[in-house]
C-alpha cells in the first residue's frame, strides 16, 4: 500500500499525551487518528458535514472499524493519515485508511459506515448527491465552482453567508454590513456540488486603476481550506482583466497571514472597523 493510492492525507505530529511509558502510541489512539482524518476528508469534499446531512435527511454511523498494526508510531513522529472511499453499496460505504511515517507503512484500517435515518436509526439508500460527491472526489474532480456576477444575480447566495459570518458570528451590526456599494460591486461566491455557498467576497473600484476587495467571508467549517483564496484570486483576476494595476483591502488582523500568502503586504497602522482590529493591505496586479 502506497501513499499515492490515496486522494487525501491528513498530516499530524505525535505528542506526549498520545504515547505510553515506552514512548509509543497507545493502540486505541489510531482509531482516533483515522476518525479525525475522515472529518478532514469531508472538508476536502467542500462539505459542511452536519448541515449537509441535515439537508439530505440522514446521517452516517460506524458499523465496523478494524485496525491492522505493522509498526508503532513514536513520540514526535510526523505522520500522514491517508484515507480513501474504496466502495459504496446501496446504504453503506467503506473507507480504507493507512498511516505512514515517511515511506514506512505503520497502520492500516477499514471503516464501514451505514447511511441511516437519524431518528428511526434504520438504513436507507445513499442519496445521489452524496454518492456524486464521493465518486467525483475520488476521480480527482473539482468539488466546487466559483461564480462571479452582479448583486442582483448573487445576492441570494452571498447574503446568507455574510449574515452568518459577520452579523451572527462576529457581531457586526446589520446596518453596518449592508451598504450601497453592493449594487455596483462585482461579487464572487464559491458553491459546492449541493449549491451551498461556502465563501464570498466583492470587488469595487477604489480609484482609477486601483481595485478594492472586501466582504471576504468563508463558512466556519471550511476555514483552513483553499476556498477563501479561490474567491480572492478570482476577484483579483477580474480586477486585472478590467485594467487595474493594484488592489487594496482592509484585512482583519486575525486574517493578515491569509492575505500575506496571496502576496499582500500591510501598510499603515492598525485601526478599528466595526469593532474589529484591521490593517490595510495592498498588492500589485
Amino acid at each position: 500500500m502506497k501513499r499515492q493510492n490515496f486522494r487525501f492525507s491528513h498530516r499530524m505530529r505525535v505528542r506526549w499525551v498520545e504515547v505510553d511509558m515506552q514512548q509509543i502510541v497507545f493502540n486505541g489512539h489510531y482509531l482516533m487518528y483515522f476518525d479525525t482524518a475522515v472529518t478532514d476528508y469531508w472538508r476536502q469534499l467542500a462539505m459542511p458535514y452536519a448541515e449537509t446531512m441535515h439537508q439530505l435527511g440522514g446521517d452516517l454511523y460506524v458499523k465496523k472499524a478494524s485496525v491492522e498494526y505493522h509498526a508503532s508510531a513514536e513520540m514526535d513522529d510526523f505522520l500522514e493519515v491517508c484515507m480513501r472511499c474504496e466502495r459504496m453499496g446501496n446504504s453503506s460505504m467503506t473507507f480504507v485508511g493507512a498511516i505512514f511515517r515517511g515511506d514506512e507503512l505503520l497502520i492500516t484500517s477499514e471503516l464501514v459506515y451505514v447511511y441511516a435515518d437519524p431518528v428511526a436509526k434504520k438504513s436507507q439508500a445513499i442519496p445521489a448527491a452524496l454518492r456524486d460527491m464521493l465518486t467525483g472526489y475520488e476521480k480527482g474532480e473539482d468539488m466546487v465552482q466559483v461564480q462571479l456576477g452582479p448583486w442582483q444575480d448573487l445576492q441570494h447566495r452571498a447574503s446568507p453567508l455574510r449574515t452568518e459570518v459577520f452579523v451572527h458570528e462576529q457581531k457586526v451590526p446589520a446596518e453596518m454590513e449592508w451598504d450601497e456599494a453592493d449594487a455596483s460591486a462585482l461579487h464572487g461566491v464559491v458553491l459546492n456540488r449541493m449549491g451551498m455557498t461556502l465563501a464570498t467576497g466583492r470587488l469595487l473600484q477604489h480609484a482609477p486603476g486601483v481595485a478594492r476587495i472586501g466582504r471576504m467571508a468563508v463558512k466556519k467549517q471550511m476555514r483552513g481550506s483553499d476556498l477563501g483564496q479561490r474567491v480572492l484570486h478570482a476577484l483579483m483576476q477580474a480586477a486585472k482583466a478590467r485594467g487595474d494595476h493594484q488592489v487594496i483591502l482592509h484585512a482583519q488582523c486575525s486574517a493578515e497571514g491569509f492575505y500575506k500568502r496571496s502576496g499582500f503586504v500591510p501598510q499603515g497602522d492598525v485601526f478599528e472597523e466595526a469593532g474589529i482590529a484591521h490593517i490595510e493591505m495592498v498588492r500589485a496586479l
